[in-house]
């Protein structure tokens, strides 16, 4: 490889991300993190090329992010994770002789509980963007905050698929939304009778308020300026309502959270909810049953008369 391997290597690896594995801008930016993290200590210890480095390298590597920069045990799998998706795609395109990432442990950690709302508290947090503002008669933006709330609370969306949702996607006679998840897939999630309410009264009381005649977009969720809603914006939304609702710390994928564990409470399959969430793997969505037996045992502890 050429003296600008790294670069090189790592413009490669995203196009075959981008191309190939239909990643989503963020997750791809992630990988380029990472990889970034890991291209500078090689430099440092001298490793010419990504194809030069050892297990031994990588190790160090992982060694020092746990040590120097003290990331917590899911962030360091997470690094490790992107190194052997790296040199499992550049083991097929250099012919590596041996995938040095092959013999890399991931670390033993414990699983950390998603943080989730209660019932009342998603209540409480939806009831906060019925509040009309100053300006809602002018702009009445809390009918559309509402809808997000509903339609996130629903279908447990993650925020850059509901900011990504187009009108079309919203099939009110069925009552389903299509959702586009990781990866580009696809998947169909239903909408309840509130939630499809909501969206049905900010398509008709706010978003044409919202619509520039000489920018119409396909997006549901427009902003004051009639430009779609992005994710960082839509976080801004729901972590303000719940500031004003009393909800300190509270964050869009919460709701995703709570969606999951509040179906699993109420005797939902598992094999269902994950399938609404998009997840791959089955084990990812059982972190949701271990959510809720800690809920029932704190439940045991303050209420039973010997817990």
């Amino acid at each position: 490889m050429n003296p600008d391997a790294f670069s090189r290597a790592q413009a490669d690896f995203d196009v075959f991300l981008r191309v190939e594995c239909r990643l989503s801008d963020h997750t791809r930016s992630a990988y380029r993190l990472d990889l970034r993290d890991l291209f500078n200590d090689l430099r440092s210890a001298g490793v010419a090329s990504p194809a030069a480095a050892t297990t031994d390298d990588l190790r160090a590597h992982a060694i020092a992010l746990t040590r120097d920069k003290k990331l917590k045990g899911s962030s360091v799998a997470r690094h490790l994770a992107t190194m052997k998706a790296f040199y499992r795609w550049l083991s097929t395109r250099e012919r590596l002789d041996a995938n040095p990432a092959d013999h890399l442990d991931q670390p033993s950690r414990w699983r950390n509980l998603p943080h989730v709302l209660s019932p009342k508290q998603v209540r409480s947090l939806i009831e906060q963007a019925t509040q009309p503002t100053a300006d809602s008669k002018a702009l009445p933006l809390w009918i559309r905050n509402r809808a997000i709330l509903e339609l996130m609370y629903a279908s447990g969306l993650r925020a850059t698929e509901a900011a990504g949702i187009l009108t079309k996607h919203v099939i009110r006679d069925s009552g389903i939304v299509r959702v586009t998840g990781k990866g580009d897939k696809d998947r169909i999630v239903p909408l309840g009778a509130p939630a499809v309410a909501a969206i049905d009264r900010y398509e008709r009381d706010c978003r044409p308020r919202l619509e520039r005649p000489e920018r119409l977009r396909p997006e549901l969720f427009l902003s004051r300026t009639g430009r779609p809603l992005d994710r960082n914006r839509l976080w801004q939304i729901v972590t303000k309502l719940a500031k004003d609702a009393g909800l300190p710390h509270t964050h869009p994928h919460m709701l995703r959270h709570s969606f999951a564990t509040h179906l699993l409470a109420g005797g939902a399959d598992l094999r269902v909810v994950q399938e609404m969430l998009g997840h791959s793997d089955i084990a990812t969505t059982e972190i949701y049953t271990h959510v809720d037996r800690s809920r029932l045992k704190q439940v045991v502890r303050e209420f039973h008369p010997r817990g």
